[in-house]
């Protein structure tokens, strides 16, 4: 998964966001679809054994995790693939384990160790993102000074993954209309939310209470033992910074280089942190109408404003009558809402936005439905190949505490609907997918409390419609060791889409271990 989680129909919440996908790779998976200062890793261990030294300094319990002899295999054509235990529940390291899946793009001269990448979610999976365009994101500079290691977090696709429904009930469940903002609405799918999360908690057992982030950035460090650095350096997208920022609260000490780009904000509350996401993907939607008039071929007329109401035309119009898409589908408000929201994650998707507007305003809503299955994972022959929505839930379930309760919720939808007004509503009632959770929220949000001696490069994006860029300045001052790189463009995080400022930047860091002045503008 490359960009924004599905709106779905069972709830109104929106993701946290992954890396956003290019144009080319979105405009091929449209077309197939039948409808139309590092540490450097040990001198002393060989790959795949333990380095003694590392696992001396973990902790008695975890010394075995720790030291465990890792079998790296050919896989995938030109990489190689290890599964790596952890403990199930970190209280309890004697108890159960689980394995995680890594995938590794070997340089033929390890000069700085490994760099661990997450590309974000919750729920994105590091594997595919390195299997299929992390060798291509990540500068020929930094692959030929590291390994480049992907994994799915706990809880993701190969990593013991969450399971909840079928395919058969995943279309089911996305074809679902519910309007949230009347008490029969929002019962009825406060009723099959109850239902969705039994078959969670029954399908995937314990570990569903402990798939949150403090226990994914502690599997951060065993990973970073066992392949024998001393430090870790890490590249973390969008949700990944969550992950990496509350890596270097656990272990200062143990953090080498660490880039940070679309930076969450750690101390927001869940509510406020889709706020935020509501003002910035309306701000990217006005940006995107604003280059789409001025242009030739773009359906909405008039003004900026005059094209933000024409889509809010489009959108309430479905809400009344939802269509049908060529394949008899049917297609919702939230299935449009998302089919807009995921080009917005980098703007060479634009036109794809600009062509599904087009059409479902001659009355074909096609095109977003396939915005819709791209973003949901969902084949041409109705198969999922993730399960991204699932984690998605069940990682936010427990990482925040969320207002589940209806006046809260209601009130909540109305400063949505000022922040955003084309958007808001389909960024509210996040909690209804909590309320019934087996599992209460293990972390509160809080700032993080970072104490290590090695400098953290944060960066931003101005137009940023999932991370907003406030969120960066916010957490490089939490931080206190690091420095913010903003870059001024649009779209979701910048390295490896943006310029060469933000490419060279960061590879001079990664690298040569010179992080860029605090406050740097590309």
């Amino acid at each position: 998964m490359k960009s924004a989680r599905e709106v779905p129909a069972r709830s109104r919440s929106v993701a946290i966001g992954v890396r956003a996908v290019g144009a080319m790779a979105l405009a091929v998976v449209l077309a197939s679809c039948s409808l139309f200062g590092g540490g450097g890793a040990s001198q002393d261990a060989r790959p795949g054994q333990p380095d003694p030294a590392i696992a001396a300094s973990a902790p008695a319990e975890l010394r075995s995790f720790y030291s465990q002899q890792v079998n790296w295999t050919p896989c995938e054509s030109s990489f190689q693939c290890a599964k790596i235990k952890v403990p199930a529940d970190y209280s309890k390291p004697d108890g159960d384990s689980i394995e995680l899946a890594a995938i590794k793009l070997t340089t033929k001269s390890t000069k700085k160790g490994s760099l661990l990448v997450n590309p974000g979610g919750p729920g994105g999976s590091g594997y595919d993102f390195v299997k299929d365009a992390g060798a291509t994101n990540i500068s020929d500079k930094v692959r030929a000074n590291y390994d480049i290691i992907g994994f799915d977090p706990r809880g993701v696709k190969r990593s013991a993954p969450v399971t909840c429904l079928t395919d058969q009930e995943r279309d089911a469940s996305r074809a679902k209309i519910y309007a949230l903002n009347t008490d029969a609405g929002l019962d009825a799918a406060l009723a099959d939310n109850k239902v969705i999360a039994a078959k969670c908690a029954e399908k995937t057992g314990p570990l569903l209470g402990h798939i949150d982030t403090v226990s994914a950035a502690k599997d951060l460090d065993v990973l970073r033992a066992v392949v024998n650095d001393t430090k870790l350096n890490y590249l973390g997208y969008s949700y990944g910074t969550l992950i990496g920022s509350t890596y270097a609260s656990l272990f200062p000490d143990n953090v080498g280089r660490m880039v940070l780009d679309g930076a969450l904000d750690p101390s927001i509350s869940y509510e406020e942190l889709t706020s935020g996401q509501a003002k910035a993907f309306e701000k990217a939607l006005r940006a995107y109408v604003e280059r789409c008039q001025q242009g030739s071929g773009c359906p909405l007329s008039g003004s900026v404003d005059d094209g933000m109401q024409q889509i809010r035309d489009v959108i309430q119009a479905v809400e009344a009558n939802p269509m049908r898409a060529r394949d008899g589908r049917i297609v919702s408000a939230s299935t449009v809402v998302t089919g807009i929201i995921v080009p917005l994650y980098a703007d060479t998707n634009w036109p794809i936005l600009t062509q599904a507007l087009d059409q479902i305003m001659k009355g074909d809503p096609t095109q977003f439905l396939r915005l819709a299955d791209f973003n949901a994972s969902r084949q041409p022959d109705g198969s999922y190949s993730s399960n991204s929505s699932f984690a998605f839930s069940a990682i936010n379930c427990l990482d925040y505490p969320m207002v589940t309760d209806t006046a809260a919720m209601r009130a909540d939808e109305q400063r949505l609907r000022q922040d955003s007004p084309t958007l808001g509503y389909y960024f509210a009632y996040g909690g209804s997918d909590c309320k019934e959770w087996p599992y209460k929220n293990v972390r509160t949000p809080a700032p993080v409390d970072y104490k290590g001696s090695a400098e953290i490069v944060v960066v931003g994006t101005t137009g940023d419609p999932a991370t907003p860029v406030e969120w960066a300045s916010s957490l490089r001052k939490q931080l206190g060791n690091a420095s913010l790189l903003t870059w001024k463009g649009e779209g979701h995080t910048a390295y490896g889409r943006s310029n060469d400022c933000i490419g060279n930047a960061v590879d001079r860091y990664l690298v040569d271990g010179k992080a860029p002045a605090d406050n740097t503008v590309c």
